[in-house]
């Protein structure tokens, strides 16, 4: 009986000292030598853990401390050796956490951009997530640096970088 209780005992602490496995990839973390400064790393979730070769979602978060001006257009543009696919009838815009109506969404393949045009523009200081999904992870892995620019409305095209989302896919 007492080595039962001692048995019990010892794999309690076990399970409960075990920390949750989760499925979902995300950012902020720690990053070495990423080659982009901690300030403009932008954190970001990847609903369905990045494995290579399948389907995800991807949550690119913008805080609004990065959305210094109003916003009309938002451009994602990625490395050349990210060979996963998009699906712009399933790209949103979330800012703070509504969802806002989308005029148009652009996917260049080959120039690897995306455009996304909010009907309205999206006002400075806000929290904003471009949800991307239905997204196909590339078959081979690896650290791929997608990167944020914004079209202010106004007069003057001038795209701005906003931050660097450093997504891992495995």
């Amino acid at each position: 009986m007492r080595r039962l209780l001692s048995a019990l005992a010892v794999t309690g602490c076990l399970v409960t000292g075990l920390p949750a496995v989760t499925l979902a990839q995300s950012l902020p973390g720690f990053t070495l030598f990423s080659g982009i400064e901690g300030k403009n790393q932008l954190p970001f979730r990847l609903d369905f853990g990045g494995q290579t070769n399948g389907w995800d979602r991807y949550n690119l978060r913008i805080p609004a401390k990065k959305m210094k001006l109003a916003v009309a257009q938002f451009v994602v543009n990625y490395p050349n050796y990210y060979k996963g696919t998009f699906d712009p009838k399933k790209i949103n815009v979330l800012v703070n956490n509504k969802k806002v109506a989308v005029s148009e969404v652009k996917w260049d393949k080959e120039g690897r951009v995306i455009e996304i045009f909010p009907e309205e523009p999206v006002p400075a200081g806000t929290n904003v997530v471009l949800e991307l999904s239905n997204v196909q992870n590339p078959a081979f892995g690896g650290t791929f640096y997608f990167n944020c620019q914004v079209l202010s409305p106004g007069d003057v095209p001038l795209l701005r970088y906003v931050g660097t989302w450093i997504i891992n896919v495995s």
